[in-house]
């Protein structure tokens, strides 16, 4: 059985650290027009499950709408009676009397499919069926996130289905491994839409919000591409250097401005010394950077001194 965890991270770590690449994909779903500067607020839910689970969701706010959004790698019958545990439960935090009536606010709510098969819809529902003869229609729409193209993920800035783009790719892995073509084909596919992440920066402040994206992009491709060690050296050699090289221009742009001729190797020596820092292996560090193995003894043992 696969093992989710790493999509349900990355889909988490987007919407604790990265809350305003969601406002474009909300934007897409409920057809609403909240501006990337729309203030976010974050709830933390923890929910009993019928079978005692505790289960902890992660809620939006803006103005006085809350939106739920959950992300789902694998096509399961169920997930439309997990959503309405979790809206029901969300709703009875807010409940409220009013005239002598107590009142429910579901979230607006909607499902994120990273793969999807010809038989899912769009839209999950689930009749609820009153004992007076009366029945609501509770209804969940889906997105299946494969079905865009990375012109469209770019067009309408749904940055937030990048990390997620390779699986597309995932049932032909095999047979792009052992075909030249196919391979150049996917590589300049991926190196290509890196470049354009790189076009949507502006400021210093998105740089670091595009390259904490990359690199989520980088774990997802690692784990995808785990068992085609070509694809995965070809794809990773574009990741790991696109994403050096958008902190380096970054930091080499600030330091010509300020005349500083070193600005390269200043900008290299933090790089490298993050990187140990994160326990990157060093024949990567090797590969992302050009560096010798010298050169990184040297700052290893310069960081460990300071």
């Amino acid at each position: 059985m696969e093992n989710n965890t790493i999509f349900d991270d990355v889909f988490r770590t987007m919407l604790e650290k990265m809350p305003q690449l969601v406002i474009p994909v909300i934007n897409e779903v409920f057809h609403t027009s909240y501006s990337k500067e729309e203030k976010i607020n974050q709830y933390r839910n923890e929910h009993h499950t019928a079978s005692g689970e505790i289960i902890t969701d992660s809620y939006l706010g803006i103005g006085n709408k809350l939106y739920h959004l959950e992300c789902e790698s694998r096509v399961k019958g169920n997930m439309v009676i997990r959503m309405i545990e979790y809206d029901f439960a969300a709703a009875l935090e807010d409940i409220a009397l009013a005239d002598g009536i107590y009142e429910m606010n579901f979230p607006h709510s909607c499902i994120l499919y990273l793969r999807h098969n010809k038989n899912t819809p769009n839209h999950l529902n689930v009749r609820i069926n009153m004992p007076d003869g009366q029945h609501i229609i509770y209804s969940v729409p889906t997105i299946k996130l494969q079905e865009y193209t990375k012109d469209d993920i770019f067009r309408k800035k749904l940055l937030f289905f990048l990390p997620f783009y390779i699986m597309r790719y995932e049932k032909e892995l095999h047979s792009i491994e052992k075909d030249s073509k196919k391979t150049i084909e996917m590589v300049e596919d991926i190196e290509s839409l890196i470049v354009d992440l790189k076009k949507e920066f502006s400021s210093d402040e998105e740089m670091e919000l595009y390259t904490r994206l990359a690199e989520l992009m980088e774990r997802i491709s690692d784990y995808i591409l785990n068992s085609e060690k070509n694809l995965k050296e070809r794809i990773g050699a574009i990741m790991g250097g696109k994403i050096l090289e958008l902190e380096t221009d970054k930091i080499l742009e600030r330091g010509r401005e300020q005349g500083l001729e070193q600005g390269l190797e200043q900008a290299t020596t933090k790089i490298i010394s993050q990187m140990l820092k994160e326990n990157v292996s060093w024949d990567k560090i090797i590969l992302y950077t050009g560096c010798t193995r010298e050169d990184i003894e040297k700052i290893d043992r310069e960081n460990y001194n300071f």
